[in-house]
């Protein structure tokens, strides 16, 4: 797919450090991808972290767009309710943004919950997709492959076809965007055999062997998560939560325990600190849950990229990037072609989790 030049919303004000790192992701990207960005949220504190930074001319901003969304919805906040009351949202002006096609895309490091239901009521989902999926890219033992797991916090309660529409989802965004041919599809279980798990599972698997869209190779296990054996793994959004912020702790843990170690040791682990330092920032890239920058929220009638709540700058400027790669990769046109025979959209229902 050729490149665009996509215009992303941005919710300036979602997330821990909003806006200042939001603002500074949103203009790297500016600078560095090419993209306009819309950065929507409280005019004058958007203009004030601008106008912090000594490389930006804040008279002049060419592709930077402040469009004014005086209220937030916190954390603390029920989703669906905030919405209603709160008309002039940032997160809900961004998907309006969308929906009037004066954005491509939206991303948000703010209430996932209300992204994820903002996106249900302003955009509504595709034809033939029953639930939404948030799909994380997870890094494998093989240094060179990747693997979609989804879904990581949309649906805590999934009935097997949901799971059989994560699996068509995943297995084209795999496949155009992290250019994966023919994608192995996994379903996370409790053992290898089709008869393990529970209700939910053996019914799932059924349907997946049955599938003749997707390439699906069997049971995944926990231990086969980060095996590089499957390249897209589906499950529940209680269970794939759960693991998400297993593998980031982990991925925290490791990267804190290899600094003390290593600089505990005088100055000889000074000097192997910086002997093994391009291994370690090699190591960061892949472990690291700030260099995927969010998931993206799968089959919603727009490309919507949820990222951590902790973003800093780098996190929003990859999730910009995610985006830009959906937009380009046509990942929207491609799942709507597996379902052409669904004119109309079911009524859009409550979303049943935050993540």
């Amino acid at each position: 797919m050729g490149s665009t030049r996509a215009r992303i919303a941005i919710d300036a004000m979602g997330g821990d450090n909003a806006p200042a790192e939001i603002v500074a992701g949103a203009l790297k990207a500016r600078q560095e991808l090419g993209v306009e960005v819309l950065l929507v949220g409280h005019a004058d504190r958007i203009k004030a972290s601008l106008a912090q930074r000594k490389d930006v001319d804040i008279s002049h901003l060419d592709g930077v767009e402040i469009v004014s969304a005086e209220e937030v919805i916190e954390m603390h906040e029920e989703p669906l309710t905030a919405l209603k009351r709160k008309r002039k949202a940032s997160i809900r002006v961004a998907m309006d943004l969308v929906k009037e096609n004066r954005a491509d895309a939206v991303v948000s490091a703010g209430h996932s919950g209300a992204a994820m239901a903002a996106a249900l009521l302003r955009l509504g989902r595709l034809p033939g997709i029953d639930r939404p999926a948030i799909g994380a890219v997870f890094p494998t033992i093989n240094p060179n492959k990747r693997v979609l797991i989804l879904d990581v916090g949309a649906n805590v309660d999934c009935r097997p076809k949901f799971l059989e529409q994560f699996a068509v989802m995943g297995a084209i965004y795999s496949e155009y965007v992290l250019g994966v041919a023919q994608p192995k599809i996994g379903l996370l279980n409790i053992g290898e055999e089709p008869s393990k798990g529970n209700d939910l599972a053996v019914r799932t698997h059924q349907m997946l062997a049955e599938n003749s869209f997707i390439s699906f190779i069997g049971n995944a296990e926990g231990r086969d998560v980060l095996s590089g054996n499957f390249d897209v793994i589906v499950c529940d959004g209680f269970v794939g939560n759960v693991l998400l912020k297993f593998a980031e702790a982990v991925g925290e843990i490791v990267l804190q325990t290899l600094k003390e170690e290593l600089l505990g040791q005088g100055w000889l682990g000074k000097l192997g600190t910086k002997l093994v330092e391009p291994s370690l920032r090699r190591f960061k890239q892949r472990v690291d849950h700030v260099e995927h920058g969010g998931g993206l929220l799968l089959g919603v009638a727009g490309v919507c990229i949820i990222s951590h709540g902790s973003s800093q700058a780098q996190s929003i400027f990859n999730a910009i990037r995610l985006a830009k790669e959906a937009i380009d990769c046509e990942v929207l046109e491609r799942i709507k072609s597996q379902y052409p025979e669904s004119t109309q959209q079911s009524p859009v229902s409550q979303p049943s989790a935050e993540s």
